[in-house]
């Protein structure tokens, strides 16, 4: 059940991530972080209050805060990066942060153990995740006013966004399971939080069109989503195998782009989708 709970996260975050990068590319990409986590808020709030908690300390509560910050920091400089630079360069540097650092984590110090096919699983995901994002090119990119794209500029946006993406994922299956959802609520008011300055910073037009503000409000939706998905998944699974199975979500926006707006795909992303569906099966056949 693990694992299809954080493949379930997956397609809910390559999908988020898909639409709020054709998003920034309308409006400021600080603004399409800091209202979906507001509209993220909105939707986790009632489902919070409905969920029993036996237990609710601060500790779970701090965890889950931090999990916000790191929230914050990774989607702000993700989508600052799409915005003004390579997709292609820009997710995939994320995306291998993301996964390194919580599963020498998980192997170091929570002494997490994987059977033999899900570290072949997890060797396979790392190449290709890496191939599945790499694009030709991007047409249609347009950068931020006022701001210099280039592939300098993405690769240390992926790098910071990957450092938050981590810290997100690790913090977040800490936090104790009698503490029900509480966690995940403090997780997205604090990356509220945290998105502030640098809204305020760049004096982000927070008052979009009505047809953006909906988009906006809907992918921060879709992302927590994602992320109370891959909280269930890692009571479930080992954070080692929850995490590699999560950040498989690049193949979504290949696949979106290749269905949805027509783009072709390379040699490179083939494989990468190839290599992708090895380490799911081997993942998998390591839980069976």
């Amino acid at each position: 059940m693990g694992n299809v709970l954080a493949l379930a996260s997956a397609l809910c975050f390559g999908s988020t991530h898909f639409l709020s990068a054709l998003l920034s590319r309308r409006m400021n990409s600080t603004a399409v972080a800091l209202l979906g986590q507001l509209g993220g808020t909105a939707a986790i709030l009632p489902v919070t209050l409905a969920v029993p908690a036996a237990s609710v300390d601060v500790t779970a509560l701090g965890w889950g805060a931090l999990s916000g910050v790191g929230t914050g920091i990774g989607i702000t400089f993700l989508y600052r990066g799409v915005s003004t630079g390579k997709l292609s360069v820009v997710v995939p540097v994320s995306d291998v942060g993301a996964v390194a650092l919580p599963v020498l984590v998980g192997v170091v110090l929570l002494d997490e153990r994987p059977p033999v096919l899900s570290w072949l699983g997890i060797a396979a995901a790392a190449p290709a995740l890496w191939l599945v994002s790499r694009a030709s090119g991007e047409p249609g990119h347009r950068a931020e006013p006022g701001r210099s794209g280039g592939t300098a500029t993405g690769s240390l946006a992926g790098l910071v966004a990957g450092v938050g993406f981590a810290v997100q994922f690790i913090a977040l299956a800490r936090a104790d399971e009698a503490a029900g959802l509480w966690p995940l609520l403090v997780s997205r008011v604090a990356s509220v939080l945290a998105i502030a300055p640098a809204a305020l910073a760049t004096r982000a037009a927070l008052r979009p069109r009505p047809r953006l503000l909906l988009g906006t409000l809907a992918t921060g939706t879709l992302g927590t989503l994602g992320t109370l998905l891959y909280t269930l998944a890692t009571r479930e699974q080992l954070l080692t195998l929850a995490v590699v199975l999560t950040a498989l979500y690049p193949a979504i926006p290949v696949v979106l782009g290749i269905t949805a707006l027509r783009e072709r795909v390379s040699a490179r992303q083939l494989v990468g989708l190839g290599l992708a569906a090895v380490a799911i099966a081997l993942i998998a056949l390591s839980g069976a």
